[in-house]
C-alpha cells in the first residue's frame, strides 16, 4: 500500500518525509532512501496512508532490511554468536548496513593468491599508521558483522561508511583478503577484521568447541549492531534468556 513516512537517520539527528510505493512498512522499519541521505540507514519513525504529495517534491524508500532475526546467540566477547545456518546469514546482514548496489556497482576482483598466518598480523604488510588505525576500529567495535562458513568468510566494517571485506580462512592461514574502500595497500579494516577473526576464534574454540567444530561455521554480530540494527523500535519482540 502506498504511504508517505517519516524517517529518522540517527548519524545526522534529522527526520524526514518520503514516498513509499514499495514496501509494507511500519514503525520501527530500518530503510535506505534515495536523494542526499542515500547510503545512510534511517529507521521509519511514523506511517501515513492519507496524503496528497506532488511526487517531484519527494524522494522514495528504496531498501527495506531484513531484521527478522530468529536462533540461539551465545557471548562472545563484544559480540553475539551464533551457530545457525540461517540466523545471520550474509544475505540478510547485508541488508542492515549495505544500499542496493547501484547498476553501475558492480566490483572487479583481484587476488595474488599469497597466504600468511593469522597468528602473525605483522605479514599482512600494513604500514604501521594504518595498523594502529586498525587496532583503534577493533577496539571500538566497528567489526559489526562476521561470517565463516568452512573456509569462506566476510565481515562488515563500520567507517566513513559500512565495508564488506572478504578473505579465505583454512589451516590458520588467511589468504584473498580485499577490502572495497580506496586503498590501494592493506587497510585498516582489513586488519581489524583479522583482529576479530582471531579474538573469536579464541573464543570459540575456548567456549563453544561442541558447538562450531561440527558444523565448521559461525556467524557473529556487535552487540551494539544487534541492539541498533535488531531490537531498537521493534515492539513485537521476546527476548528469552537461559
Amino acid at each position: 500500500m502506498k504511504s508517505l513516512v517519516q524517517v529518522y537517520f540517527p548519524r545526522r539527528d534529522l527526520t524526514l518525509s518520503y514516498y513509499n510505493d514499495a514496501f509494507d512498512l511500519h514503525r520501527g522499519d530500518r530503510v535506505f532512501v534515495e536523494g542526499k541521505l542515500e547510503g545512510l540507514p534511517g529507521r521509519v519513525t511514523a506511517v501515513s496512508y492519507n496524503f496528497k504529495i506532488r511526487l517531484a517534491d519527494y524522494k522514495r524508500v528504496i531498501a527495506l532490511a531484513d531484521t527478522d532475526v530468529r536462533g540461539q546467540f551465545y557471548p562472545a566477547g563484544s559480540h553475539l554468536v551464533t551457530f545457525d545456518a540461517d540466523a545471520l546469514a550474509p544475505e540478510k546482514v547485508r541488508t542492515w548496513f549495505l544500499p542496493p548496489t547501484a547498476e553501475d556497482g558492480a566490483y572487479i576482483v583481484g587476488q595474488d593468491g599469497a597466504s600468511f598466518p593469522l597468528s602473525d598480523l605483522s605479514s599482512l604488510g600494513a604500514d604501521i599508521a594504518v595498523a594502529e588505525r586498525g587496532q583503534k576500529y577493533y577496539a571500538e567495535n566497528r567489526v559489526a558483522y562476521l561470517v565463516l562458513d568452512g573456509a569462506s568468510g566476510c565481515a562488515i566494517v563500520e567507517g566513513t561508511k559500512p565495508y564488506e571485506v572478504e578473505f579465505t580462512y583454512a589451516d590458520g592461514q588467511v589468504s584473498g583478503l580485499v577490502c572495497p574502500c580506496y586503498c590501494s595497500c592493506p587497510c585498516k579494516h582489513q586488519v581489524a577484521v583479522l583482529l576479530q577473526l582471531r579474538e573469536t576464534l579464541s573464543l570459540l574454540e575456548e567456549r563453544y568447541p561442541d558447538r562450531y567444530a561440527p558444523g565448521g561455521r559461525f556467524a557473529a554480530v556487535s552487540k551494539g549492531a544487534f541492539l541498533t540494527c535488531v531490537l531498537d523500535g521493534r515492539e513485537d519482540m521476546c527476548l528469552t534468556l537461559s
